[in-house]
Formats: C-alpha cells, sequence, structure tokens
C-alpha cells in the first residue's frame, strides 16, 4: 500500500472552524515534484537563462490540488514543487525567488546571496500566511531572506499567482509544455531588453 502523507488546514466559514484532511499519496506528490523539475528544466532552456540568472515563482499549493487558491494550503504540496524547481535550477547555477502570496504582499524568499541591491524586510512566511511553497523555500534555502520586491530574467505562475510585478522589462509569454502542475495551470515568461532607436536601429538577435 502506497505511503501517504497528511496536510491539515483550517478553514473559517460562516465563523465556525472547520478542520479539513488531505491525504496525500506519496506516488502523487513524486509525481508533482517530477513535473516542476522537468518545468524548471524547459524554462532554462526555452528561456536562455544563463547562470547568476534569477527565476521568480508563483505557486498555490491549493490550486494544484483542485482548489480555489489561499484555501486549503498544503506544506507537502509546497515542499514537493520546492524540491523539483530547486533541483533543476540550482544545477544551472540559477536563483529561485519563492512568491509569498497576497497575505504578504507578494514579497519574496530568496537566497541572501542572490538579494544584490535589494533590502530586506522581516517576515517569516507561513502555510497560511505566505504560502506552502515560500514556507518550504524558507526551509530550504542555505541562508534565506525576504525582500519586497525584484527583478527577475524569468517566471512561472502555477496557480494564477500572478508574478508579472517581479519581472524585468520586457516579458515574453512562453508556451511550455508542461501546462498543469497537478489541477493548477502554468504560465511562464522570459524577459528580453527594450528595442530603442526606430526604423535605423540595428539589434542584437541575440538578446531577442
Amino acid at each position: 500500500m502506497p505511503t501517504r502523507g497528511v496536510s491539515s488546514a483550517v478553514i473559517h466559514l460562516n465563523s465556525n472552524i472547520i478542520r479539513i484532511e488531505r491525504i496525500f499519496n506519496m506516488t502523487e506528490l513524486d509525481e508533482i515534484r517530477i513535473q516542476s523539475e522537468n518545468l524548471a528544466r524547459e524554462l532554462i532552456e526555452t528561456a536562455r537563462l544563463k547562470e547568476g540568472g534569477i527565476v521568480v515563482v508563483g505557486c498555490s499549493s491549493s490550486e494544484i490540488a483542485g482548489h480555489r487558491v489561499g484555501s486549503v494550503s498544503s506544506p507537502e504540496i509546497g515542499q514537493a514543487v520546492f524540491e523539483g524547481l530547486y533541483k533543476a535550477l540550482t544545477e544551472k547555477g540559477i536563483w529561485l525567488a519563492a512568491q509569498c502570496c497576497e497575505h504578504l504582499n507578494r514579497a519574496l524568499i530568496i537566497e541572501r546571496e542572490a538579494m544584490k541591491d535589494c533590502e530586506p524586510v522581516n517576515v517569516v512566511p507561513q502555510p497560511k500566511a505566505g504560502g506552502s511553497f515560500a514556507t518550504a523555500a524558507y526551509n530550504g534555502f542555505k541562508d534565506s531572506v525576504a525582500v519586497e520586491e525584484i527583478r527577475a530574467d524569468a517566471g512561472i505562475d502555477i496557480g494564477n499567482t500572478l508574478i508579472g510585478m517581479h519581472l524585468k522589462k520586457v516579458a515574453v509569454p512562453l508556451r511550455l509544455t508542461v501546462t498543469h502542475i497537478g489541477k493548477a495551470p502554468v504560465n511562464a515568461a522570459r524577459t528580453r531588453p527594450k528595442f530603442i532607436g526606430g526604423v535605423r536601429a540595428a539589434y542584437d538577435e541575440r538578446l531577442m
């Protein structure tokens, strides 16, 4: 019989507190981990990311499980997504920036070494205040720090979490073969420098 993990959530409904337990088959969690790793590898190749680049990721574990964003946060799902993405990105020397949920104004959890000119803020994400994915990143990074904003080179949105505020200009949508993680839709983007100079200008095709 497959090993199972338990994810608990507390929902407030009509002033009553309802405790819900969701059971996730470990095989399903492994599949989420593999899907996430494959997604990151495809993004790296398609966006032509280089060592030292930053990828911002927003992830709703609730949407992955088939629920409305922010309703049933799952630490197990958040951990599985983080492990898959982190493995693929770190192998290429690319930084992961984990976007928190709206409760924390979509702040980001990153490695201190990747901060560059960002100013740190003081917050520790939790599954219901920051999100399970950001919580996994905070606990999984070597030296975690929270920042309010960055300018990422590319991004992944799992479950319609809205990551555009943290992308460099100009964002270019990507159509990847990985279209869902669990039940959550996946959107992705790379960025490119602005074109300037008008009709007489010449451009570097490698930057397009």
